[in-house]
């Protein structure tokens, strides 16, 4: 099972996320971008869960 790689920012919903672009995700994969994730302390306003680096792909 591979990871859905969202390419928008749940919260601000204008950020384009390219696979190869910098973002945060939760354990059920909400993406959030970099300037979000801060704004946010890192925690997800869906699940309450951590939001950590998303791997990237090449």
């Amino acid at each position: 099972m591979a990871l859905e790689m969202r390419d928008r920012c749940e919260r601000c919903e204008t950020a384009e996320l390219p696979l190869d672009a910098p973002a945060r995700i939760c354990s059920y994969e909400c993406t959030f971008c970099m300037a979000c994730s801060e704004a946010m302390r890192d925690i997800c306003p869906n699940c309450g869960g951590e939001l950590v680096p998303r791997p990237r792909r090449r």
